[in-house]
């Protein structure tokens, strides 16, 4: 297999490698914010991303300060009790964080963090759901199955039947993601779209599927970056494990297809870059990059698709700048997105070193420092 060659960016003479990038980008975000201040204000994903991407960095580099870091955030939200007052109990995207409360108990024994997790994840037993037992993404939302709640669920879900010996857990949440990728996979493109409401009612659905009208990059980013995650704790001979496999592969498969040649990234509604407001967005790049080379790195994926996430690594480094502290710049990230129509996806805000977006860059940038050239 011929590899890209690397056209990595280079800040002065220097040429980073992936983990180096990862640690750049760790750097820069804790520059700006104390870990108490990460926004937004409450127990939430974009912080639990930003940070899950930390974790890996800490476990690849030994670094104690970003354990540290991870450890003041998580303090400033867990009660002695294991309570987390600043969680929104009926919103998915609130439950992801706990994820990093696993690495915090494990190497501290403080018992809090089992607390929490056991006030956090067994939620997901009486989650409301859809008529087929799909988790609404919000309490807001009713009956709305969106793909970002795979990740918002699936890992730490999966990971909590593992570490406390519940293995309902695994089928609960195998259960959610052949669900989901049941009702939102387009058999023409391969593609899912980002959500599905079973009611039809959401001003977004089909009347006939009930699904959302366009394929968004970075929700369809979290869908195998969380499998992935799950397959991490999923023992190999659960009754689904082919299937989720077999899911994973597909969507990795035909996300190659929409992957743009002269830059190596992905499109914010992926299927549409012949449209000329249409534009490359960096998390989705990002996400598809860490899932297709986590896929080849666990044997999911045959290693001639790294020619795929090495372009794409490649692409996002390239649109990188830096300020004038050297800090890095990690631009072309979409803002928070609900689900809506091809202009709403188009209109939507971008923005610089947004936390999801960061935490989707330090994700691949720490998964592709594991990959074999």
């Amino acid at each position: 297999m011929n590899f890209p060659k690397s056209n990595t960016y280079k800040p002065s003479t220097e040429t980073l490698l992936p983990i180096q990038w990862a640690e750049k980008a760790c750097e820069t975000i804790m520059a700006k914010f104390q870990p108490e201040q990460l926004p937004p204000e409450r127990f939430h994903y974009h912080q639990g991303v930003f940070l899950s991407g930390m974790e890996k960095v800490w476990r690849l580099t030994q670094k104690e300060h970003y354990f540290n870091y991870i450890k003041s955030w998580v303090d400033s939200h867990i009660l002695a009790d294991g309570s987390v007052p600043k969680c929104k109990t009926d919103e998915l995207d609130d439950i992801q964080p706990g994820v990093l409360l696993y690495t915090l108990y494990e190497k501290t024994g403080d018992e809090r963090y089992k607390k929490a997790l056991h006030n956090l994840v067994p939620l997901l037993k009486s989650w409301p759901t859809n008529p087929s037992g799909g988790f609404w993404h919000k309490g807001h939302y009713p009956n709305q199955m969106w793909l970002d709640g795979l990740y918002m669920a699936g890992p730490i879900a999966v990971q909590f039947g593992k570490t406390f010996g519940e293995s309902d857990y695994f089928d609960m949440m195998a259960y959610q993601a052949i669900l989901m990728e049941k009702y939102t996979k387009d058999r023409e493109t391969g593609l899912l779209y980002h959500g599905w409401d079973e009611t039809k009612a959401a001003h977004w659905a089909d009347p006939i599927s009930g699904t959302a009208p366009e394929f968004w990059g970075r929700a369809i980013g979290w869908y195998p970056v969380a499998l992935l995650e799950m397959f991490d704790h999923l023992p190999e001979d659960h009754k689904d494990k082919k299937k989720l496999v077999a899911i994973l592969q597909d969507l990795l498969i035909a996300l190659t297809n929409y992957q743009d040649p002269e830059t190596g990234l992905w499109y914010q509604v992926v299927d549409k870059g012949h449209l000329s407001d249409n534009w490359l967005e960096n998390s989705c790049s990002s996400l598809f990059v860490q899932a297709i080379a986590k896929a080849v790195r666990m044997g999911y994926l045959d290693s001639k698709y790294m020619e795929y996430a090495w372009k794409g690594y490649h692409g996002v480094i390239d649109t990188l700048k830096f300020d004038e502290n050297g800090n890095v710049l990690i631009g072309n990230i979409c803002i928070g997105t609900g689900i809506g129509d091809y202009a709403h996806y188009i209109a939507r805000p971008t923005s610089e070193n947004d936390l999801h977006g960061a935490g989707a860059f330090i994700l691949m940038c720490a998964e592709m420092s594991l990959a074999k050239k």
